[in-house]
Order: C-alpha cells, then structure tokens, then sequence
C-alpha cells in the first residue's frame, strides 16, 4: 500500500512539474548523511559511503529524466581531507570506483572539479564524446580554494602574457574570476539540494551560487528517494526569481 502511495504521489508531482514547465538547468547536490545513516542502522562508516555512492546513478537518471543538463556532486570537501586516514582511504576508495562505473556506464560526460590527483587519471577523460547529462565531480573541492585559484590563475595568465602585475591589477573584474572557475562555460547552479537536514552549504560553490535557490531535504543521502528529488524540482518551480533585481 505505502509503495503505490509512493508511485500515486511521484506521479502526481511528475505531472505538476510538466504543466508548470520550470526545471533547473543545473543542479548542485550536496550529498551529505552517510556516517549519521550508517549510525541509525548500525552500519560502518563505510557501509554508508557505499550506499551513498550506489544512490548517484539513480539520481542522475531522474536528473535526466526530468530535463536538467548539468549536475554538480560533491562527494568529497576539502575539510574531508583532515578525516581519520582509515575512513579517507575506504572513502576514496569507494568514490573511485563510483567514478569509474560512471566513466562505464557511457551516458554521462564527466568533468572534475577539485583536486584531479584524487581521481583515475582516465575516467573523466573517456567520457568527453558522451551524450547525456553533464556531471561534475567534486572530490577534493572547497569554495574557498576555487576562488583563489581562479585568481591565481588570472594573474599567472596575465604575467605570462608579457603584462606587470600592476597592469593585471587594474584590469582585474568580478568576469575574470567566472573565466578561471573550474566550471568556466557552464551555467550556474540554479538550484542546490543538501541531504540530512543541515541547513548550510559549507562552501559549495560559493562563487557560481550568487543567484541560486537552495532546498533542505531532512533524509540521509541513502535514503534520498524520487520523490524527495521531485519536491525539490517543484520547490524550484514555485519560487519567483528576482536575481537580485
């Protein structure tokens, strides 16, 4: 009975969001909750990566599914690199092998945003002719540390283009940062999903989400289901966005 009310109710918000005819074009997804799941069924922390990790495919196909061209995951922060080395390794370890089935699969195009010595040297590079959604890797991804590589990057652009650093400077705009993100050419994020109930982003996409609508959904990771996934779309879809006019 509850698994029909399920099918009823996702068929209902499925239906709402065509009639509606708003979907994001870019979605960031925090995936956060796995440890506190693993705790609630008495589970190993890396039980709980696992799942997490086996939960992405799903919502890369309800992402597609529904119309969105790119998403952002971010499965590792920078602040996670401090964590007790025992759980990092079967972390990366899980991620690694998440990134590589979806490097398989074929559908998905990949790009990395982070730190690219986490990560299979080949497995983004292989997807570059696929056809589907555009997926972003976060592994090893700060807000902080993309900004001051962007300006990093600009100014070692503009000094190995023979200019002073004085020059650079003065020519210095808010459009040079978008030009060195590591998602440079993609549409920002109109909306952020984050898992487990915490009501923060902890500095996801700090630069590219100026404008973004974010949704809290209060389930773990794991238990992130379609229709958690379709109350956010809608979410989105009831919201008026001013972009700060």
């Amino acid at each position: 009975m509850r698994n029909a009310l399920y099918r009823w109710y996702e068929g209902l918000l499925t239906r709402e969001l065509r009639r509606r005819g708003v979907i994001p074009c870019h979605i960031g997804v925090i995936l956060d909750g796995n440890r506190r799941w693993a705790k609630q069924v008495g589970a190993s922390a890396a039980d709980g990566h696992q799942r997490g990790a086996d939960k992405i495919t799903e919502v890369l196909e309800w992402s597609q599914d529904a119309g969105v061209q790119v998403v952002t995951l971010w499965m590792l922060s920078t602040d996670n690199l401090s964590r007790d080395p025992r759980e990092l390794d079967a972390l990366l370890e899980i991620i690694c092998v998440a990134v590589e089935a979806l490097a398989d699969d074929g559908r998905w195009k990949l790009q990395h945003v982070g730190d690219a010595t986490l990560l299979p040297e080949d497995a983004v590079d292989r997807t570059s002719e696929a056809k589907g959604l555009h997926v972003n890797v976060a592994v090893g991804y700060g807000g902080r540390h993309e900004i001051a590589d962007a300006v990093r990057s600009f100014l070692l652009a503009g000094v190995a283009a023979g200019h002073s650093l004085e020059q650079v400077a003065a020519e210095f705009s808010v459009e040079h940062i978008a030009e060195h993100l590591y998602t440079k050419g993609q549409p920002d994020p109109d909306l952020v999903i984050r898992t487990s109930g915490e009501q923060r982003l902890g500095g996801f996409l700090m630069w590219q989400s100026a404008h973004t609508e974010f949704y809290f959904c209060d389930a773990y990771w794991p238990d992130f289901r379609r229709v958690d996934f379709l109350r956010a779309l809608r979410s989105y879809a009831l919201r008026e966005r001013r972009r700060g006019k």
